[in-house]
């Protein structure tokens, strides 16, 4: 089985991508929802709450992750020997910080979503709560979008038009389901290459 993770900074378009992956019936693992407090009464992640979970408080963010991250592995774990009992050929990891996590090296390939630094900054100023001085924090903590694209296997654009970015993923993962994915290039293989191992 093919692992793949999905990730991108805030405001990229990930979660958009995430629900085209699901549309083609891919078993899809949210890290996210993993989170207590931050769902909405229709099911989904309330951005604003999780947001003000994670970000501004290095103390509380530390004491966050050392009570979450193993639950999140753990869930991780089954999920995926979910997935291969079932036989499914490729399984998607939807991880926000896959990258600063070392999460990376749990997946055979990785999909950067990735869109204009000016169109991010719009969609992200339209979250309730959001400041100017609260995006600059979260962007410090974050690695910047394009070292993520250098380390990508696939790097998927959102800003341009969603029918792009959906013939961009659906390429993707015909190239996965056949067996014969790209060759990446020599600088993302050398970040890369530690996690290239057959599943």
């Amino acid at each position: 089985m093919i692992v793949v993770g999905l990730t991108g900074s805030i405001g990229m378009g990930k979660s958009t991508a995430a629900a085209m992956l699901r549309r083609m019936r891919l078993p899809l693992f949210d890290a996210a929802v993993l989170f207590p407090g931050v769902r909405t009464a229709e099911g989904g992640i309330d951005r604003s709450l999780l947001g003000r979970r994670v970000f501004g408080d290095p103390e509380a963010l530390g004491r966050l992750e050392r009570i979450i991250h193993p639950m999140v592995a753990a869930r991780e774990k089954q999920f995926l020997a979910r997935a291969r009992a079932r036989r499914k050929p490729i399984a998607v990891l939807d991880v926000p910080l896959l990258f600063e996590s070392r999460g990376a090296a749990r997946c055979d390939y990785v999909v950067v979503v990735s869109a204009p630094a000016m169109l991010q900054r719009q969609r992200v100023m339209r979250r309730p709560g959001m400041t100017d001085a609260r995006f600059a924090m979260i962007l410090k903590q974050q690695m910047p979008d394009a070292e993520k694209r250098r380390r990508a296997d696939f790097v998927v654009p959102t800003g341009l038009d969603r029918k792009l970015s959906l013939r961009r993923l659906r390429a993707i993962i015909r190239l996965l389901r056949t067996g014969k994915p790209p060759s990446v290039s020599s600088g993302a293989r050398a970040v890369n290459n530690h996690r290239r191992r057959g599943r």
